[in-house]
């Protein structure tokens, strides 16, 4: 299920959060509960992903976001995620989560996020694809940051971003097929 009480504790806890830019950092802490926890007895890889939204949610809120959604009446989606799984986050361990978009292109946002375990290791670190979406399709990036009144042109793309952006679009679609 879904962690919406979760959710609401981490807009609650930013509501009074100052405003941040699209590209900085949003740092929030987190707990593996016992229903996070796959039959090893740590953070299951699937609930990973959803937990990782309790930080790209409220980075979007305090980055201005939502708010731009709400009234251009827009959708967000994920259109794609690399995982790097490193280290293990055990039952009832805390980490800290960071949130932050890296860039952006002429389609899609690319954001990044980690979860560092308190001693200092970094458990884990995904890449997303995310898309805004009306109506007709995607909406550019480029008009998105213009109706939250930033700049429209993105941070310069990292190398290891436009890699991995290039080897996704070199994998087959539909997939399985023969």
């Amino acid at each position: 299920m879904y962690p919406f009480i979760r959710m609401i504790k981490a807009l609650w806890q930013t509501r009074n959060m100052e405003p941040i830019g699209f590209d900085e950092t949003h740092v929030s802490r987190h707990r593996c509960w016992p229903w996070d926890i796959d039959m090893w007895m740590e953070l299951n890889n699937g609930r990973t992903l959803t937990l990782l939204d309790l930080g790209r949610i409220p980075l979007a809120k305090r980055a201005g976001l939502i708010d731009v959604l709400k009234t251009n009446r827009w959708g967000l989606t994920m259109a794609g995620v690399s995982v790097r799984y490193r280290r293990r986050v055990r039952t009832f361990e805390a980490f800290t989560m960071k949130s932050r978009a890296v860039c952006w292109d002429e389609r899609f946002f690319y954001l990044e996020q980690c979860m560092v375990k308190d001693d200092g290791e970094v458990a884990n670190h995904a890449l997303y694809r995310a898309a805004v979406t009306d109506k007709s399709g995607i909406v550019t990036p480029a008009r998105v940051a213009a109706a939250m009144g930033r700049d429209e042109v993105s941070p310069p793309m990292p190398d290891w971003v436009a890699k991995w952006i290039e080897a996704d679009a070199s994998r087959p679609w539909p997939p399985m097929q023969g």
